[in-house]
């Protein structure tokens, strides 16, 4: 649709990005979840791992699993702001 602009073109500060990540039930020991961590950002690493990512059109965020809840609680708060703001009701 090309002549149709960017919601940020007309949409002042807007941001919204798709992610995927992996989690573990909450009671998850915490060696299984370093090991789980070491093993899947090694896999980020990877060259050809990359390569394919990046056809897919997807770029790795290798965090350590304190840093991937902190993303998860702020990318939660920005959108219910927006859901909020916009008296956003599920139907």
């Amino acid at each position: 649709m090309p002549d149709i602009p960017a919601i940020g073109e007309f949409v002042p500060g807007y941001e919204g990005i798709g992610w995927n990540g992996l989690g573990a039930p909450k009671n998850t020991p915490a060696e299984i979840i370093d090991r789980l961590n070491k093993e899947i950002n090694a896999g980020l690493a990877d060259s050809k791992l990359k390569a394919r990512l990046a056809d897919l059109g997807s770029v790795p965020m290798p965090m350590t699993p304190a840093e991937f809840g902190k993303y998860i609680a702020d990318d939660t708060e920005k959108w219910a702001k927006v859901v909020k703001f916009a008296s956003i009701k599920p139907e």
